[in-house]
Formats: structure tokens, sequence, C-alpha cells
């Protein structure tokens, strides 16, 4: 082969400097067209999308999600039995004082159960978990205060807007209004999920807004010292120490087992995997154990279940329009308990009642259709690895069903439990050593059991007398705490506490200049606070399901007045769409400094030549 033409080389390698300069030359806005942006799916209308989401998931998975038995689905179930019935039977407690009783603890457990077996048989999405949540709670409170402002009992007007909420619902799954969740980003999807975390710890450490947390002891007043004030051998502080430990104490067990998993420690793989599968478990028994036979002298607040398994409201008479004993202390037994199915025509004799029920069960709708969406956005994202799909249309459907149930039986609404799901599906996943999901057993058996199990717990309602509040409560905390570390929005707010050039290593923190990571995390911070102050407002809670939805329309209209969309991208961005960036830029980089280096080299050959040509004019 004869050898290149020199001024051929010298075109190829100005030609190869030109190209990586016009690389080098895009900004980083132009990297990827539309970085961003979030684009709606197109609709599935006319039922065609819940058919398609039976497809996808129950009709394509269900055996093998049923199959799947192993040790770790034993020990992942008893995790979460015991993350599941800890905040059932706090929240049972709750709704029992908020509602006069006529919903209480055994109606949580009852709903929780039924609703958590049957979805796992025949739901969409079998990872997440279904059960209580504070923003329900937070409705339920607001239905109660407009039911007894309208005289009416508030079963009957609460069934009435069950039955308008299942109506909503089967209209969104039937027109795949569901996709209008896929609008919610990160920016959305961890204010919710960091609220919901807020609830768990506030309400493990001391709620300033109620009487429940382990600080709460410390309170002379607190309703835990009410039963002892003329005992004058107890002390409410022994009491408040105490339970301070075992909370706290609960706690720290769980992490410290679970820590195991990847250390050194005792002689097997098989031994660190079960202390970590089991955490939770062992951790309860063990704080429970210190209480029982260490410190069986100092008192604290147990679990506060019934007896037996019947409706919470005892009557007094036999309309059971008062509730026994408190409305009738004389009164030696009592007359029986409130019907299990609620009366639909109990309305003191105003029937537009059904009517005018359709006006708050739009803003039930909208705070389950959130509470839900959100929580199926977050499991299913694609950094997770889930192989199974998803089924919002069709969920949704079965969500309005569940709920309309409960309505018609006394029982509370359920949905999606952000924190649970966030458990159940680190406690299945395979990570590696960086925590990344490397794959997920995805079961249905999991749930199943969970759920079968807080169903059983009504025929050992004496058993479960025995668990003191603070354990639970230390449960509670490590439910929070354990989701805060996956958390984007909580990594970010920690960089304000960091030194810059020790900032972990992300795409934000190696292409974005750090105040405009800042300037981001400030207005999720500011939303976050809008909705929790809402959310904790007894007077406008009502809107809180409206407050969380303006997030949605925050981050596509409002947020890109102060950032570009390439950097909404890296912060909240799908991880395909990312990569897709990340690699042009490293691309533009690369061909940046090859010109850099041609034209150094170029450069030098010139003086070469110059030189040479001095020397031979000097001749």
């Amino acid at each position: 082969m004869a050898p290149r033409d020199h001024d051929e080389e010298n075109y190829n390698d100005e030609d190869t400097a030109r190209k990586g300069v016009r690389a080098s030359q895009l900004t980083n806005a132009e990297l990827v067209p539309g970085a961003g942006k979030v684009h709606m799916d197109a609709a599935e209308g006319c039922g065609k999308g819940i058919i398609n989401d039976i497809r996808r998931t129950v009709g394509t998975h269900w055996v093998g999600e049923v199959t799947n038995f192993n040790q770790k689905t034993i020990a992942v179930t008893l995790l979460m039995f015991i993350s599941v019935i800890a905040p059932t039977l706090t929240f049972g407690a709750v709704y029992g004082k908020e509602t006069d009783n006529r919903i209480g603890t055994v109606e949580t457990i009852l709903a929780t159960s039924w609703v958590g077996v049957a979805y796992s048989i025949i739901g969409g999405m079998p990872m997440c978990i279904i059960g209580s949540t504070g923003p329900v709670l937070a409705f339920t409170k607001a239905l109660i205060r407009i039911a007894d402002s309208i005289d009416v009992p508030y079963l009957t007007f609460n069934a009435w807007v069950s039955s308008w909420l299942l109506f909503y619902c089967l209209l969104a799954g039937f027109f795949d209004v569901t996709r209008v969740v896929r609008l919610a980003t990160r920016f959305t999807d961890e204010i919710f999920a960091l609220l919901i975390v807020s609830i768990f710890v506030l309400d493990a450490v001391g709620d300033p807004f109620s009487q429940v947390g382990i600080l709460r002891y410390f309170d002379p007043n607190h309703k835990a010292h009410a039963d002892y004030t003329d005992d004058p051998n107890y002390n409410y502080l022994e009491t408040a120490l105490l339970s301070t430990i075992l909370g706290f104490g609960t706690t720290a067990l769980i992490f410290t087992f679970r820590s195991f998993k990847n250390s050194a420690f005792f002689c097997n793989q098989g031994i660190r995997t079960s202390l970590h599968d089991f955490a939770v478990t062992l951790s309860v028994l063990i704080a429970t154990l210190v209480k029982e036979y260490l410190f069986s002298d100092v008192e604290t607040e147990q679990l506060n279940v019934p007896d037996q398994f019947e409706p919470t409201y005892q009557c007094c008479t036999s309309d059971c329009l008062t509730f026994f004993p408190d409305d009738c202390p004389g009164q030696a037994a009592a007359a029986g308990s409130r019907p299990w199915f609620t009366d639909f025509s109990n309305l003191n004799g105003k029937g537009w009642v059904p009517i005018v029920a359709a006006a708050p069960a739009l803003g039930a709708f909208l705070l389950c259709f959130l509470d839900n969406g959100i929580t199926w956005h977050l499991i299913n994202h694609k950094s997770h690895n889930l192989q199974h799909g998803e089924a919002y249309n069709y969920d949704i459907c079965l969500s309005g069903i569940f709920n309309f149930v409960n309505g018609c039986l006394g029982l509370p609404w359920l949905v999606a439990t952000t924190v649970p799901c966030i458990i159940h599906l680190n406690s299945l996943a395979e990570k590696n050593k960086d925590g990344k999901i490397i794959s997920v057993q995805e079961t249905r058996l999991t749930m199943f059991l969970s759920h079968l199990l807080v169903g059983l717990s009504l025929l050992f309602l004496q058993v479960l007398q025995l668990l003191p509040m603070p354990v639970l409560y230390g449960v509670f905390l490590f439910m929070g705490l354990s989701a805060l570390p996956a958390m984007q929005f909580w990594n970010r707010f920690l960089l304000f506490l960091q030194q810059p050039s020790r900032y972990p290593d992300t795409v934000f923190t190696r292409y974005m200049d750090k105040s405009r990571v800042h300037l981001y995390t400030v207005w999720q911070i500011v939303f976050f606070g809008m909705v929790f102050f809402v959310q904790n407002m007894s007077v406008i809670s009502i809107i809180f399901p409206f407050m969380t939805l303006l997030c949605i329309p925050a981050r596509l209209y409002f947020l890109p007045r102060f950032l570009e969309g390439w950097e909404m991208l890296l912060l909240d961005g799908d991880d395909l769409d990312i990569k897709e960036w990340v690699d042009k830029k490293e691309a533009a980089l690369h061909s940046l400094r090859f010109a850099e280096i041609e034209e150094s080299m170029h450069g030098k050959q010139q003086q070469e030549d110059l030189e040479d040509e001095d020397e031979d004019t000097d001749a």
C-alpha cells in the first residue's frame, strides 16, 4: 500500500479536529432535545386499559407468583406482618378516638386482612401493600365534621361517599385517567413519600399535632398515666424512661440485626441472612421479653384491643344511638353492638344527602387516586427492575370496589401504603454492594400470608394485648427511617450539611453547579412544607389531596422558569433518558479533548516546520 500524501494527512487531522470542536460546542440543553419534558401516554379508553392490565399482570405471571416459595418468603411474611399489624393497630386506636368508636381496632384489622388477602390473589401489582394511611385518616376526620354539621350519622354518610367513590374509580379505570399519574416525576413522588415518612417518624417519636409518640410519655397528663392517678407507687417518669428505652432500643436492634447481612460476623452467610430477614420479629420479641421479665414492676402502655371479635361500638339501647359505657355509666352491660351492615336509609329525613355526598367523594377519589397512584409509581420505578408489569387502571377499579365494601360494613378505607411498600420491595430485592437493586422476587405469597396472619390475630386478641406500645412505636420509627436513604430528596437535603468537595458522585453533582442543585431542593422543600402544613391543619385538611395534586403542574410549568430542562432531567428524569444525556455529554467531552490534542500536535508540527525553514535559510 502506498504511503498517504502529507497534505492528505493534514486534511484528515484538521477534519477530525473540526468534528471534535463541533461536538463540543453543543450546549447541555442541545445534547438531548426536549430534555426534562414529561409526556402523557396515549389513552387506552373504553376499558382497553383494564383488559391490557389484566393480560399483562395476572394473566401472565400469576402462577409463578404463587409458587415461588422459599426461606425469604417466610422471613418477609413475618416482617410484613409486624410492619402491617403495627400501623393497623395504631390507626385503629386513632380511628376509634376520632369516630367515637364507630370504627375501631377490630374494624381496622378486619379491613386490612380481607382487602390484603383479596388483593394478593386478584390484584395486578402484589408488591404493593394495602393498609391504612395518615392522609386517609386526615380525610376521614374532615368527613366526620361534615356529617356532624348536616346532622347525619357518620357511617351512613360515609357509605354514600363510598358509593360515589366506587363510581369515580370505575370511570377512571374505564377511561384510563390513571395515565395522569405518569406525569408525576421524582419531584412529586418524593414529596409525597417524605410526607408519609414524616407521619411515621413523628407518630413514633412524638407528634406535635397529637398525643402519640415515645416522648409524649414525659407529659404527666398523657392518657397512659390516667389509670394510675390513684396509685401512690406509680411514677410516670419511670414509665416514660422505660418507654423511651424500649422504643428507641427496638429501632436500634432492628438496624443492628439488618446490618449483619453484609458483615463478617457469624460463621456463614445463611445465619447473617436469617438475622437480616427476621430482624423486626426478633427485635419485637426481645424488647417485649425485656419488659415482661426485667421490668415487670414498671407499668407501660399496652396495645389496646378488645377481648373478643365484635364491632367496637357498643350500644346503651337497642336503637344504638349512644355508646356504652361512656354515655350510660350506670348501666351494667351493653344492650348490644352496632350492626355490621350500614343502614343507607338512616338519613334523618334528609333525602338530598346521597346527592350531596358526590362532592366530598370527589376529594376522596382524588386522595385514593394520588395515594395509590404515587405509591404505585414509586414502586414501579425503572431502577427497581420489576419485570411483571403495571396495572394502574385495573387496580384503581379494585380499590374502588374494596373501599365500597368497607364503607358498607363500617370499615376504614384502605390504599397502597408507601412505607410498607418500600420495605416489602427492599426485603424481596437482591442488591449489590452499592445498594442498587439487581433483581426482586416478585411474589403474591408474602402479602397473602402476612395479611392472613393479620386476620388470624383477631383470634388471639389477648396475645396482642401483651405488646407494649413503645415497642410498636420503635417499629414505626424503623419503617420511617429505613425509607429515607433511598430518597434522592433526602440525600440532596443532606448536601446542605456536607463539604462540596466531598459530595457523593451522582450525575447532578458531577455536571451541575451546586447552587442549581440546591435551588431545586429548596423548591421541593417549599412544596413539601405547604402539603405538610395543609395535611396537619384540621380546618383545611379536606383540601390536602388537591394540594398534593398541585405538585404535578408545579413541576411541569413552574420549575422550568428557574431550571433548564437538562438540569431537571438529571434531577428527576428516567434512568434511560439520563444515561442517554450522560453518554452524549461524555462523547462531546471526549471529542473536545481529542480535538485539543490534535490541535496541540498540529501546532507543534507547524513550529518544527518553521524552525526547519529558518535553519535552511541560515544555511
